[in-house]
């Protein structure tokens, strides 16, 4: 009796599901990853390095922050700080005009809450165009 024998075969290694199940961990990995963020910068707020410039539209809107965060309107002090009363403010100030440009001149040393709160406020509001007032530095810091 001859049996015949086949010839013998390279085992085969097929990489496909491999290469899937790597391609899936690296997914997972760079989706589950927090990044840390730097909380140790130091800012100096607040300075520019362009010069503001010269021309300026007629028609607008300062809302000054002092250092104990008390704010003005157009040279009008509001009652308190609350939402509401800055948000009525800038209403009346402002009326449906909400593509007015919003000046926001807060001190260096006022409290951070107070401007994030009169940048909330403004954004709720649909005012779009809001800019912040620096002073220009000289000589920059190297």
């Amino acid at each position: 009796m001859q049996l015949q024998t086949q010839p013998e075969q390279e085992p085969e290694i097929n990489l496909t599901s491999l290469i899937d199940v790597v391609f899936l961990l690296l997914i997972f990995f760079m989706v589950s990853t927090t990044f840390e963020r730097q909380a140790a910068l130091k800012v100096e707020l607040p300075h520019a390095s362009v010069a503001p410039d010269a021309e300026t539209e007629a028609i607008e809107l300062n809302l000054i922050i002092d250092a104990s965060g008390r704010m003005y309107l157009n040279d009008r002090q509001l009652v308190d700080n609350e939402p509401e009363t800055i948000a009525a403010a800038l209403q009346e100030a402002a009326g449906d005009e909400r593509d007015l440009p919003l000046l926001l001149r807060a001190d260096a040393r006022t409290p951070h809450q107070f401007v994030v709160r009169a940048m909330d406020v403004s954004g709720q509001l649909g005012f779009s165009r809001l800019s912040i007032a620096t002073v220009h530095d000289a000589e920059p810091d190297e």
